[in-house]
């Protein structure tokens, strides 16, 4: 992107009218620093060589209002091949006030596209003077991951998971995509990542019409734990280092991360509800 001249000016591209996308900005102006216009060699094994997030999971509960609102929540490992990576990588963020996006894939590139995310419906609201709707945040998150499919084509693909509250339809919704772009709404719960087929197992056995907040948390952590006790990839409480899932709700009040102090009372109870189970058999 051209610098501001010696005057202290901004370019003139920042002073033009445009879109409310800052992507499009982007994409205008200086398309080399989106996220899917970079390419590395194609005979690197790229999928061994940078460190990838696992398992995402996502579920709706309802309401003291009557309302439905979100749970999204991730584990903590990243993994470079047979190695892990990191134990305490965050894969659950805030998109904005009233959403949230979880990342599986390559970290590195998904922690990049998600704080692209971020400001592209930041930029959104500050020129628009309102936030984007919820569908509309879903389309412009599948946008921005189609842009990406050069560099999932090299084996550093993003899959995100998406969730938020939809003021008009007072009602909590999750949305999963395919590395093409492709937005698809999913009803009452849903994972990706390596862990996924064991974690919605463990969602369809779990998750009921009735649960509350405290309840839909503590299925998601559960959950995890399902993913864990048979994917490598995907890592559980950890109760010697004090590490937990990341776990987030987001309901008419906004987005609200889980104090660890509370994740911690959940797997303890899950812990020991899984010993005394072991024992009886």
């Amino acid at each position: 992107m051209t610098p501001a001249d010696s005057s202290g000016r901004l370019p003139d591209a920042f002073l033009r009218p445009g879109s409310s996308s800052f992507v499009d900005f982007l994409a205008a102006h200086a398309p080399e620093l989106l996220p899917g216009n970079r390419s590395t060699p194609g005979t690197l094994p790229t999928t061994d060589l940078a460190p990838h997030a696992t398992t995402i999971v996502a579920l709706t509960f309802g309401t003291q209002d009557g309302g439905r609102g979100v749970v999204l929540a991730g584990d903590r490992r990243a993994t470079m091949g047979n190695m892990i990576a990191s134990r305490e990588i965050e894969k659950v963020f805030p998109a904005d006030e009233y959403s949230a996006v979880g990342i599986a894939g390559s970290a590195g590139i998904a922690v990049e596209l998600v704080r692209l995310f971020q400001l592209e419906l930041e930029h959104y609201e500050k020129i628009e003077g309102s936030l984007l709707s919820l569908d509309g945040k879903a389309n412009r998150l599948a946008t921005m991951i189609r842009g990406n499919l050069p560099m999932a084509l090299q084996g550093l693909a993003v899959v995100p998971l998406f969730g938020g509250y939809d003021r008009e339809r007072e009602s909590g919704r999750i949305f999963s995509f395919d590395v093409t772009g492709g937005r698809y709404e999913e009803r009452e719960h849903h994972s990706v990542g390596s862990g996924s087929v064991f974690a919605r197992g463990a969602l369809k056995k779990l998750w009921r019409t009735g649960l509350d907040s405290e309840g839909a948390v503590a299925v998601a952590v559960e959950a995890l734990f399902d993913a864990a006790d048979d994917d490598s990839a995907t890592g559980g409480p950890d109760t010697v280092r004090k590490i937990w899932p990341v776990v987030a709700t987001v309901t008419a009040d906004g987005y609200r991360r889980v104090a660890d102090d509370d994740l911690a009372a959940i797997v303890g109870r899950i812990v020991a509800e899984r010993s005394e189970g072991s024992r009886r058999a």
